[in-house]
């Protein structure tokens, strides 16, 4: 069922095409012959300026692969994460606020994490039609792609169509591109933000207190800094609208009110029940960040790592150099418009990062909330050139690199594509209740698949015998050895359970 609801979507925009397209097809006669001139009209048709052809094209490219298993190169132990808190929902019991993931040994798997939006919504599904790791896929892909519309018509307020046109290509083909399709939070959380902010900005410009405005803001914003706390940097930019003289002080007080009540309960979730979780099930997972100085020290130390995600993750090379372009486009056109936001922002997001210290500077997609801010840039530093044929052909590059670049992710990791049999030889000697070791150091992916709960450990430590004993005591049943992970194989003096190409089973 949600494959035909995906077909039918799909029929639909393919509809929406042909109604664009229309005009010009048909304008030929049964004699048509292939002319130059119909190459420069054809791309001049208003479907190329039209965003929500490129937002619908983007995410058609981006259903390729989309139920495949979260193996991908980069980044699969992260949503193999998530998948796990979903099915667990799934199978019960489904409380939103006890979040459980498979790997924390002879313990419930209970623990302090980001607020499980997407997860929730993917059980939602599930409960529909069945678990599908996919649905997490789909669903951030249908949300991103909102995202990048409501970012386009921020922008329209604010800026100049074609700024809003460029920002909005280049924030879908940016880090946008990839994350967006796998299973986890980061463009979700921030699209849920730029919704919000769209609502907020109707609420100030109409100067007067819609309801409906107010109610979508709080939604969507909650949503988003629950999701991921990092997204709720870009609350800094309600600034403009805070000290703007022009907005009676009623629609000010009005949303202050509104905004701290959608925030008590993201500080709550984040400062009190996380800490809580984690004291009462004993297990640590999810990462609160370390004190400023500490992570101020440590983006020092890693400096070069942290601007790779500025100068290559975000924007790949052109779209960088179009955001130092549009950096000296606002200087020299005094835009101060662009330099505030840019200024405001930059300056909240540095303490996120200070906040992060090095897992800022190893992980790409902690960049992600800020990207919108460099799109912006740069799509004002193509704008900024006067020959439509340069602004055309920079963003094509753009187009081109952003993609090209990108387009690793949707491949699969060889060495780990064996692990979709795990669950199903498992299944012939085991139950689903037993307790295993996988030697993937910290890396959960293939317990995931094994569809059991246990330790992920390290080959140095299923070699300890005095590891074994412990887990055993704990309930352990059997060690599961993958041979192409962390340096091949490795023989334990135990039972042989099964044994293949890929792996060995142990039984303790």
């Amino acid at each position: 069922m949600a494959i035909l609801q995906c077909c039918n979507f799909a029929t639909l925009q393919f509809r929406y095409f042909g109604r664009l397209l229309n005009p010009f097809f048909s304008n030929f006669s049964p004699n048509f012959v292939f002319q130059r001139k119909h190459v420069r009209s054809f791309f001049a048709l208003p479907i190329f300026k039209d965003i929500r052809f490129w937002i619908i094209l983007f995410f058609l490219v981006r259903m390729y692969g989309i139920t495949n298993p979260p193996l991908e190169v980069a980044h699969n132990w992260r949503q193999t994460t998530g998948t796990m808190v979903t099915r667990n929902f799934y199978e019960g019991p489904a409380n939103i606020l006890y979040p459980r993931i498979d790997f924390a040994g002879e313990k419930t798997g209970i623990t302090g994490m980001e607020f499980p939006v997407l997860n929730y919504i993917d059980y939602l599904v599930s409960e529909l039609f069945g678990y599908q790791h996919w649905y997490g896929r789909l669903i951030n892909l249908i949300v991103s792609s909102f995202g990048i519309w409501f970012f386009f018509r921020i922008l329209k307020r604010y800026f100049t169509p074609e700024t809003a046109f460029n920002a909005s290509i280049i924030l879908l083909v940016s880090i946008w591109f990839a994350y967006s399709r796998k299973i986890m939070p980061d463009t979700f959380a921030t699209s849920f933000v730029i919704i919000g902010f769209y609502y907020a900005a109707c609420y100030f410009e109409e100067q007067k207190v819609r309801w409906l405005n107010l109610l979508l803001f709080a939604l969507f914003t909650l949503l988003g800094i629950l999701a991921k706390l990092p997204a709720g940097f870009l609350l800094v930019l309600y600034a403009f609208f805070i000290f703007n003289r022009h907005i009676g002080i009623r629609l000010k007080i009005v949303f202050f009110i509104l905004s701290g009540i959608i925030l008590a309960p993201i500080a709550w979730w984040y400062f009190s029940w996380v800490p809580y979780l984690v004291e009462k099930y004993q297990f640590w997972h999810f990462f609160m960040g370390k004190p400023l100085s500490i992570g101020a020290k440590e983006l020092a130390e890693n400096l070069g790592d942290g601007l790779k995600h500025f100068y290559d993750s975000a924007l790949k090379f052109t779209g960088f150099g179009m955001f130092i372009v549009g950096l000296y486009f606002a200087f020299r056109k005094s835009n101060k418009l662009l330099w505030s936001i840019l200024g405001l922002s930059f300056m909240a997001f540095l303490v996120v990062a200070m906040k992060a210290g090095f897992t800022f500077t190893h992980h790409s997609y902690y960049i992600i909330p800020f990207v919108p801010i460099m799109a912006l840039a740069a799509g004002y530093g193509i704008a900024g050139f006067q020959r439509k044929a340069v602004r055309i052909s920079i963003l094509a590059l753009i187009i081109l690199e952003g993609t090209l670049n990108q387009l690793h992710d949707f491949r699969l990791k060889e060495h780990e594509l064996a692990f979709v049999k795990l669950e199903t030889e498992m299944d012939h000697f085991s139950r689903r209740s037993d307790l295993i070791a996988v030697n993937t150091g910290d890396n959960p992916t293939a317990i995931y698949f094994a569809h059991r709960k246990g330790w992920v450990a390290s080959n140095d430590e299923l070699l300890n015998e005095s590891f074994r004993k412990d887990i055993h005591q704990k309930g352990c049943k059997y060690i599961v050895v993958l041979k192409r992970y962390l340096g091949g194989d490795l023989y334990l003096e135990l039972p042989v359970v099964l044994s293949n190409t890929e792996w060995t089973v142990y039984k303790l």
